[in-house]
């Protein structure tokens, strides 16, 4: 057996710095500390909080007056932000910057009196912050049949967004058809589908050819992870989503197979070595590490920790 190991894979700088912000929010304030929502959609990460004594919360009226609050990387609606002053709350905002440069234009287009068509799955917190901004301008868009379905003359003005973690190749079938029935329509001047997303399809992309399996690490409520293994399964790959090495069955191989590992936004790297070690012991496997991109991005902590740091 061999294991082609992808990179770029795993943690991107939102959600590094989404749990950089945890990690020194509960080291400075200790617990009980609150997360609205789960800080990013990783099982692994959530329930290694938790054994912290780190709360999550899906409801802001679950956090106690006057407690230490974070904003997970998905970002927030106006309205969660409102809520969250009036139980005078420690706000502390870990929403991905990337997700802030849609909300912010959301906002732009709203005053410009556009239709905002949001391109997303329904329900995802990010989709839920997003639309939030500005919910009588926005409809959510989930597939080319959605666009179908919009009852708007081909000239109304209108805009898209995207949510950050998509298919690439789906978000651009949407758009294709979105600009077929709106020639005028307008779009952001730079991508919403954030890097590490488009990396990481593209290392699929590229190195599935030569995998007859693939094994995504990522939990199941993990858009950007979800995606990977649909873009593994349109090459004729068989793959898998999985939280660790618990979830892989000695069933999926023969022992002489091409693997392909990669992991979501949100995978951890010591999982990812975990499984590399479990069909290591089982199978004798090799590893084979390949690069297709350099990673340097870093986006800071939230002011507020920042200046804790220097205090």
């Amino acid at each position: 057996m061999k294991i082609l190991l992808a990179s770029p894979r795993g943690f991107c700088a939102g959600v590094n710095m989404a749990i950089e912000s945890l990690e020194l929010a509960l080291q400075t304030f200790g617990d009980p500390i609150y997360v609205y929502h789960e800080i990013v959609h990783n099982q692994f990460v959530v329930n290694s909080f938790k054994g912290r004594g780190v709360t999550f919360v899906n409801e802001i009226d679950e956090v106690p007056e006057n407690s230490n609050l974070l904003f997970s990387a998905h970002g927030v609606s106006p309205e969660t932000r409102r809520a969250a002053a009036a139980r005078n709350l420690n706000a502390i905002d870990a929403t991905c910057p990337l997700v802030t440069k849609v909300h912010l234009e959301a906002i732009k287009y709203a005053k410009e009196d556009y239709t905002i068509f949001l391109i997303g799955h329904q329900g995802h917190d990010e989709v839920i912050g997003t639309m939030g901004e500005a919910p009588k301008a926005m409809v959510l868009v989930e597939d080319v049949d959605d666009v179908d379905k919009l009852d708007l003359p081909a000239n109304e003005k209108v805009a898209y967004l995207t949510q950050t973690t998509l298919s690439v190749d789906d978000a651009n079938r949407i758009i294709a058809r979105l600009r077929e029935r709106f020639p005028n329509i307008a779009n952001p001047p730079k991508d919403d589908i954030c890097y590490a997303t488009q990396n990481r399809q593209d290392a699929v992309r590229k190195l599935a050819c030569e995998a007859d399996i693939c094994l995504v690490l990522g939990s199941q409520n993990s858009s950007n992870s979800q995606r990977l293994r649909e873009l593994a399964e349109e090459t004729a790959v068989k793959a898998w989503l999985i939280d660790g090495p618990q979830d892989i069955s000695p069933d999926w191989f023969q022992g002489d197979e091409t693997v392909l590992m990669t992991a979501g936004a949100s995978a951890p790297e010591t999982v990812v070595q975990q499984c590399v070690e479990w069909l290591k012991e089982r199978f004798d496997a090799s590893v084979e590490f390949r690069n297709i991109r350099e990673e340097n991005v870093h986006f800071p902590l939230p002011k507020v920790l920042r200046n804790l740091q220097k205090n």
